[in-house]
C-alpha cells in the first residue's frame, strides 16, 4: 500500500490516490446512478486504504455526502476517512446562486456535518467564488470554524490567482482545488509557484479529460448527438486525432510497466509542484481497485521529461 502523504501545511495524511465522489449520489450529474454501487464504491476505497474522498454539496444537492455519512457510519470508519466537501451553491424557491457570505458558509458546514452524520470535516472548500464577498472574510468564516473543531482544514475552488491571493491574505488557505491536466497545463504558471512559497496543496480536477487521456479512445471513436464532449475543443476535428497521437506515446511508457494509460498519467500529477494527490472518480467498486493501481508507478526522470514534453 501507498505510503500516506501530508496535504501542504495541514495535519492530514492521505493516500496519494483519493476518491472523487461526484458519482456517488450524484444523480444530478449522472442520471443513471445506482446507489448500491456508489456504497461499495465507497467501502472498497475505505477497505483498501484509499482515505481521502471528495465530494460536494453540488453532487445530488446532498445526496452523495449523506450516501458517504451512512456508509463511513456503518463501517465504524471515521478515523480512516480524510473526508472533504465543499459548499456555496445557495437554492432559493428552486433558483441555485452561489453565496460566500460568512454566515452562509457556517450553515452550509453545519448542514453537511448533519447530512455525514459527523462531529468535524477534515477538509472543506469554498466550491465557488460568489461575485461580492470579500474573500479574506470568507476564509475568516472557515477559520472561526477551524478554531471550533468543525473543519481541521480550509480549501477554495476555481478560485481566480487574484482571488486566491485575496483568500489568503492572512495565510489560511490549505488547499486550492482547480482545473489541471496534460492538455491544460496553465495551472502551472499561474498557481504553482505561489502555492510552492506558501504551502498550499493543489488538488487538480479534470485529470482526464472526459477519458480523453485515460486511453480509452481510438481513431474509429464517435460520439452521440448532444453528448457534452462534442463541444470541448480537444475532441474536435484535428485536435482529437493530435491528442490520440500524443496518449499512445504514452501508452508505450505504460506497457513497458504493465499498467494502463490512465496509471502513467495520475502518476505524473504526483510528480508536479504541488499536487501531493489526486482524485480519480469512480462509479464501481472495480474502478477503485483500479484507480489503486497508479500507487506502483515509478516513473523516472526522463519518463517525467518525456511526458511534459509531449503536451
Amino acid at each position: 500500500m501507498a505510503e500516506k502523504v501530508k496535504l501542504g501545511k495541514t495535519d492530514l495524511y492521505v493516500h496519494p490516490i483519493g476518491l472523487g465522489a461526484n458519482a456517488v449520489g450524484g444523480h444530478n450529474i449522472y442520471p443513471d446512478l445506482d446507489e448500491t454501487s456508489g456504497k461499495e464504491v465507497i467501502q472498497t476505497a475505505i477497505e483498501n486504504g484509499m482515505n481521502f474522498i471528495d465530494t460536494a454539496f453540488s453532487y445530488g444537492m446532498g445526496r452523495s455526502e449523506e450516501i458517504i455519512g451512512e456508509v463511513v457510519k456503518a463501517m465504524g470508519a471515521r478515523q480512516d476517512v480524510v473526508l472533504a466537501t465543499k459548499g456555496a451553491q445557495k437554492v432559493v424557491k428552486g433558483e441555485r446562486t452561489i453565496s460566500n457570505h460568512p454566515d452562509f458558509l457556517k450553515e452550509t458546514v453545519d448542514a453537511s456535518l448533519r447530512r455525514l452524520q459527523m462531529d468535524y470535516i477534515d477538509l472543506f472548500y469554498i466550491h465557488q467564488p460568489d461575485t461580492d464577498t470579500p474573500k479574506y472574510e470568507a476564509v475568516g468564516a472557515l477559520q472561526e470554524l477551524k478554531e471550533a473543531g468543525k473543519i481541521r482544514a480550509i480549501g477554495v475552488s476555481n478560485f481566480s490567482p487574484e482571488q486566491l491571493a485575496e483568500a489568503n491574505q492572512d495565510g489560511y488557505v490549505d488547499v486550492f482545488q482547480g482545473e489541471y491536466n496534460l492538455i491544460n497545463r496553465s495551472a502551472e504558471e499561474i498557481y504553482f509557484p505561489s502555492m510552492v512559497e506558501q504551502h498550499i496543496s493543489f488538488v487538480p480536477y479534470f485529470p482526464l479529460v472526459s477519458g480523453l487521456l485515460a486511453g480509452k479512445y481510438d481513431e474509429q471513436t464517435t460520439f452521440p448527438e448532444g453528448d457534452l464532449r462534442l463541444n470541448q475543443r480537444h475532441f474536435q476535428d484535428g485536435n482529437f486525432q493530435e491528442n490520440l497521437a500524443k496518449v499512445e506515446k504514452i501508452r508505450e511508457i505504460a506497457q513497458d510497466k504493465n499498467v494502463d494509460v490512465v496509471h502513467v498519467v495520475l502518476a505524473w500529477y504526483l510528480t508536479q509542484g504541488p499536487v501531493d494527490t489526486v482524485i480519480p472518480g469512480a462509479k464501481r467498486a472495480d474502478q477503485v481497485l483500479n484507480n489503486l493501481k497508479t500507487s506502483s508507478v515509478k516513473l523516472t526522470e526522463d519518463e517525467i521529461t518525456q511526458i511534459g514534453r509531449l503536451f
